[in-house]
């Protein structure tokens, strides 16, 4: 039998999950919580294999929890489950030690195979979240600093594109380019074109 405890602060998701899993032959539902106020407390008592942790709740929240956990009980394993798809809270829940993220919308045979894909040790995260991960972990767009226009410029000029035909295209005049391309310059503290269209291709 997996044991199974939750921590939420709705009263209705956890007998939700109680429900759902008392159906589930070979887990067993052993305790609940509103926050993770005692938590340390809680896991030396019950001493569940699987925690179904969710994030918001008052006190002490779901990340502190996780945190807690990991830290003094590092065999249970811990299944983020969760309203919220946000990159940052995804990051911290990974990087917290968390076997698994899934969301409250998942259906109720997901959340079950979560349950025991994590207690088998692997790691369970819902497709969308999954994509989040890839994305958060992507490399950064790092031309922010840079106006419409300098981006402009600087990415003709990354393409091959001459001063006079970067002019052509975005319809500008040929000083307008090589304005531009100063700015562009100054902002990446480089002083040649060889050197902006270095940093174009590592950077972007």
């Amino acid at each position: 039998m997996i044991r199974i405890f939750a921590f939420d602060d709705s009263k209705e998701r956890l007998q939700s999950l109680k429900a759902l899993i008392s159906m589930s032959e070979n887990l067993e539902y052993i305790g609940e919580a509103e926050n993770c106020a005692n938590v340390l407390a809680i896991m030396q008592e019950f001493k569940p294999d699987v925690v179904l942790m969710d994030i918001n709740m008052p006190e002490v929240d779901g990340l502190e929890g996780l945190k807690i956990i990991k830290t003094n009980l590092p065999q249970i394993k811990v299944l983020i489950q969760t309203a919220f798809d946000d990159s940052d809270k995804i990051f911290k829940s990974i990087t917290g030690g968390a076997s698994g993220y899934i969301l409250k919308s998942d259906s109720a045979t997901r959340i079950l195979q979560a349950i025991e894909e994590v207690y088998e040790g692997g790691a369970s995260i819902n497709p969308a979240i999954a994509k989040k991960v890839l994305e958060y972990f992507a490399p950064k767009k790092n031309l922010e600093f840079l106006t419409p226009k300098e981006q402009e410029v600087l990415k003709s000029l990354a393409e091959g594109k001459s001063y006079k035909m970067v002019a052509d295209f975005l319809g500008v005049s040929y000083s307008t380019v090589n304005s531009h391309t100063k700015n562009i310059y100054e902002k990446l503290h480089i002083s040649s074109l060889g050197e902006a269209i270095a940093w174009y291709y590592k950077n972007v």
